[in-house]
């Protein structure tokens, strides 16, 4: 399984960003989605997460700004990202576990395949 995350990039706080990741695999309909991220400095975060069902999960600093969807037919998941603050500024990941969620979205060891990563940055 592969995953290649795009749309990360520069913004002003109070924009938007849309990120999406393309995921390689036959039975992306039942995988566990999530996105996480990473200060500087930091531990990884969880921010968000879909399950097969498509049931969501987020982190309480992105309720209300930020949506996770998942399309089944074209293999990508996406954040949108709205009201983006400076806070908000990491690299961010996607991550997917082959089968449905098994612990809480932001459980890093759920997840058996990463993404590399894309740079957001809000100022």
């Amino acid at each position: 399984v592969q995953l290649v995350e795009s749309g990360g990039g520069s913004v002003q706080a109070g924009g938007s960003l849309r990120l999406s990741c393309a995921v390689s695999g036959n039975t992306y309909s039942t995988y566990c989605m999530g996105w996480f991220r990473q200060a500087p400095g930091k531990e990884r975060e969880g921010v968000a997460g879909i399950d097969s069902d498509g049931s969501t999960s987020y982190a309480d600093s992105v309720k209300g700004g930020f949506t996770i969807s998942k399309d089944n037919a074209k293999n990508t998941l996406t954040l949108q990202m709205n009201s983006l603050k400076p806070e908000d500024t990491a690299m961010y990941y996607c991550a997917a576990d082959t089968a449905p969620c098994r612990h809480q979205y932001y459980t890093v060891d759920e997840y058996n395949y990463w993404g590399q990563g894309t740079q957001v940055t809000v100022s």
